[in-house]
């Protein structure tokens, strides 16, 4: 019987491999929500605001984006997807949805500072 092996492949370098498996940081600052206010309202992308859907303003990602929101001051993290544009994030990085503030631990507080990564 005859066996065929195959010519061995050169395993991968491992920090090589880590270095495509870790997301990119997009971005560190204080973060904002909106919610009954603008709830049924159209986003500048068109859709209507949902303030119960994990959503976020941004003054430049593309409609679509889908981004890591990290509360450092807990550890908790959600994924929100960017559908409307915030008029001028002077000092801050991201308008979230209420549903995605709540899940971060800041609806009270009113603003936290987070970190955005790329998904």
């Amino acid at each position: 019987m005859f066996m065929a092996f195959a010519a061995a492949q050169p395993l991968p370098d491992a920090s090589t491999e880590q270095a495509q498996q870790v997301p990119s940081e997009l971005g560190r600052g204080k973060a904002t929500w909106y919610g009954a206010k603008f709830h049924g309202r159209r986003t500048s992308s068109g859709e209507r605001f949902d303030m119960h859907a994990f959503t976020a303003a941004h003054e430049t990602l593309p409609f679509g984006t889908l981004v890591r929101v990290r509360n450092p001051a807990n550890g908790r993290e959600v994924v929100v997807r960017i559908n409307d544009r915030a008029p001028r994030l002077r000092d801050r990085i991201i308008d979230l949805s209420r549903a995605a503030a709540s899940a971060l631990g800041f609806v009270k507080a009113g603003q936290a500072q987070v970190v955005l990564v790329e998904r």
